[in-house]
């Protein structure tokens, strides 16, 4: 079985599928595998360095062709697919909501496209999850942007001129994301609290030294460790919330999303305006709507002397380790199916995990999510 490895054409994009450690377990498989010219660039693997582990390196063309699956981080164009085996896998983050017409186009090319941000959260694939393991560092890089802008310092400092005071920091929405936020934050020194609509992330919030901050009555656990849409009520009673603390607070991280819908909105500009001159706020939802008003995709912006900070793909800034992760999760998913007698990928149309991922087949979109 031949595996191809991409480079990454989407802007900011620098993380690559594949590392020179999981290469080698592909071959120890008995797969072969090629890899594009410079995938690796971004993340600071040479070249050389996959071919020292048993890749083939070469131009896209020849990289592709004949090629049973293609892996990416984030889902190639359809028409620089061309030459790849009939039937071919497409293995990457397919963003399928807001790339549909992607994923049509790998229906009529009569590629099957795996989604890998639709892995089912359940104990046997956690290993393959490429959610927690990209928004695991997220979380850690939203609190060091928030460090580099915030004019001030994180921890309390006693010192002969004076006493400095903690920074205060504030995370919404409790996901692996907002965890590490919090726990980031903790060993920088600062005063964290955080919120969530879920009750049971209480527990999670005050084991890692946090304050819980929680509305009566706010609830809304969804699937798949997600928080559910709000209420119109409910949304009145997490902005009275919100506004009491937020003003209090020098730094806020945002991190609430929903799955096929466009991030739910936390702070308004009123609320901005309540922080005092010098705060900052992190949206890591930005590039889904944006958990704040007047957040912008890839952009710093300042309101009423508040820093908005909406860089995109945040697990792109650390691309070396959000590389070696993605590319771990990527192997232990394909790995889980590997047929040693057939010496190939096989997908069993009964796997709850292959139903989850599973968007096109045989020409045609099956994926229930997506046509639900």
């Amino acid at each position: 079985m031949k595996l191809a490895v991409l480079r990454e054409e989407t802007e900011g994009e620098r993380r690559v599928a594949a590392t020179p450690e999981t290469v080698k377990k592909y071959i120890a498989l008995g797969a072969t595998v090629a890899v594009e010219a410079g995938a690796g660039e971004g993340a600071s693997i040479a070249d050389a360095e996959y071919e020292a582990a048993g890749a083939a390196i070469g131009p896209r063309g020849t990289t592709v062709a004949g090629a049973d699956a293609i892996l990416g981080v984030q889902g190639p164009e359809p028409a620089a697919l061309a030459g790849a085996a009939p039937g071919a896998l497409v293995i990457a983050a397919l963003d399928p909501f807001r790339q549909r017409t992607r994923v049509d186009s790998y229906a009529a090319a009569g590629l099957e496209a795996l989604a890998l941000e639709f892995v089912p959260r359940i104990t046997r694939a956690q290993s393959m999850d490429i959610l927690s393991s990209q928004a695991n560092l997220a979380g850690y890089k939203a609190v060091l942007d928030a460090a580099a802008e915030y004019g001030r310092a994180f921890p309390m400092m006693m010192t002969a001129a004076g006493t400095i005071p903690a920074a205060r920091v504030f995370v919404m929405g409790v996901g692996v994301a907002g965890l590490q936020a919090i726990a980031t934050a903790r060993r920088l020194g600062a005063m964290v609290s955080a919120t969530d609509v879920r009750p049971e992330t209480r527990e999670q919030i005050e084991s890692l030294g946090a304050k819980a901050v929680f509305a009566e009555g706010l609830e809304a656990s969804g699937t798949g460790g997600y928080a559910a849409e709000l209420t119109d009520e409910q949304k009145a009673k997490q902005a009275e919330l919100v506004s009491g603390h937020i003003a209090k607070q020098d730094i806020v991280i945002t991190t609430a999303l929903i799955p096929g819908r466009p991030a739910p909105r936390l702070i308004s500009d009123a609320q901005v305006a309540s922080m005092r001159p010098g705060s900052v706020i992190i949206d890591l939802a930005v590039e889904q709507g944006g958990n704040v008003e007047g957040s912008e995709p890839g952009q710093v912006v300042e309101r009423h002397g508040v820093k908005l900070v909406g860089h995109r793909n945040v697990p792109s800034r650390l691309a070396a380790d959000a590389s070696a992760l993605f590319a771990r999760n990527l192997y232990n998913f394909l790995s889980a199916f590997w047929d040693k007698e057939a010496g190939k990928v096989v997908l069993p149309d009964d796997d709850e995990i292959v139903q989850g991922v599973r968007l096109t087949r045989g020409g045609e979109v099956v994926s229930e999510r997506l046509k639900g």
